[in-house]
């Protein structure tokens, strides 16, 4: 890995980080008690949330293990593969609490995208909103534990 792509991928994870904040802090001020509208809004923004997880994790991919196997699980493992450690070059992105909640918010993103012909659920979105809400901070804490195994790594490719 060079000294650029690490660089590149820390302003990108940083960057992105700030984005699935933001879409968080929609979310979180989204009603209990929700219409029609409000419910495919907050639905839009659960979807948004899980994809730009996502693109994050596609670039961790893409720095660290240099190759994408596209598969029809392909959503699956790349956010299986944020949990773990490849010995030597990286730790894991994710704990397993932040894992489970992405990836309830994965299947709900493969559902909003792909269903067409069904209603949105008002109370399965509130049921993951909350279950987003109170480990949303768990989710930034991994995050920002690889952000700082990241500076630390370009600091010492930077010695070298």
């Amino acid at each position: 890995m060079t000294l650029s792509a690490l660089a590149l991928l820390l302003d990108y994870f940083r960057k992105q980080k700030e984005e699935i904040s933001k879409i968080y802090a929609e979310i979180k001020i989204s009603k209990e008690k929700m219409g029609k509208k409000e419910i495919v809004y907050t639905a839009y923004l659960l979807h948004n949330l899980y994809c730009a997880s996502e693109d994050l994790f596609k670039e961790v991919a893409k720095t660290f293990e240099n190759q994408f196997n596209d598969s029809t699980q392909y959503h699956k493992e790349l956010l299986k593969k944020m949990t773990l450690s490849a010995v030597g070059i990286r730790p894991p992105l994710l704990s397993r609490e932040s894992y489970l909640v992405l990836d309830d918010l994965r299947a709900f993103r493969h559902v909003f995208r792909h269903g067409y012909t069904y209603e949105l659920e008002g109370e399965k979105i509130l049921i993951l909103k909350k279950k987003l809400s109170k480990y949303f901070h768990k989710i930034i804490e991994d995050f920002n534990k690889f952000e700082k195994f990241l500076e630390s790594r370009l600091a010492s490719e930077m010695k070298l």
